[in-house]
């Protein structure tokens, strides 16, 4: 992902990336610029299932009788009817910290991700998620 011009305004594009943390102010700007809705996710001291849906579904203004699951979160992220734009920039703030602690959820939080940015895709709509992650944990997963 190039912070030069990454075309955030496109679909074909779009995805879950891994980026420093200092990227995402940059990447917030783009998305702004890009006309995308963006949202922050802390993920700072998340180590559970529970307290990483709540604060997903808190940030993203989740419907009251949404799932708190994976599905549950997989459906809303299809959906956000109740925030419309011409696209959605997630920028999930201390990701490497969950991925350290709770690598195995930060793995199903990665795919489900992938599996709501495929779903936005084949309705042309940007869906991004930049998950901002420590150096080592980016050379880590690179690996």
């Amino acid at each position: 992902m190039s912070s030069h011009d990454p075309q955030l305004e496109d679909p074909g594009r779009a995805g879950v990336y891994f980026v420093s943390a200092h990227e995402l102010d940059v990447l917030a700007a783009f998305a702004f610029e890009a006309r995308l809705l963006v949202r922050r996710i802390d993920l700072m001291g998340v180590r559970d299932r529970r307290t990483l849906l709540l604060r997903i579904a808190v940030a993203l203004d989740f419907p009251m009788a949404s799932g708190r699951n994976w599905e549950g979160l997989l459906d809303c992220l299809r959906d956000l009817q109740w925030l419309p734009a011409p696209g959605y920039a997630l920028l999930l703030e201390g990701a490497g910290e969950m991925h350290a602690h709770n690598e195995p959820d930060f793995d199903t939080l990665v795919a489900v991700l992938d599996q709501a940015q495929a779903a936005w895709r084949a309705r042309n709509v940007p869906f991004w998620a930049f998950m901002a992650l420590r150096d080592k944990d980016i050379a880590e997963l690179e690996d």
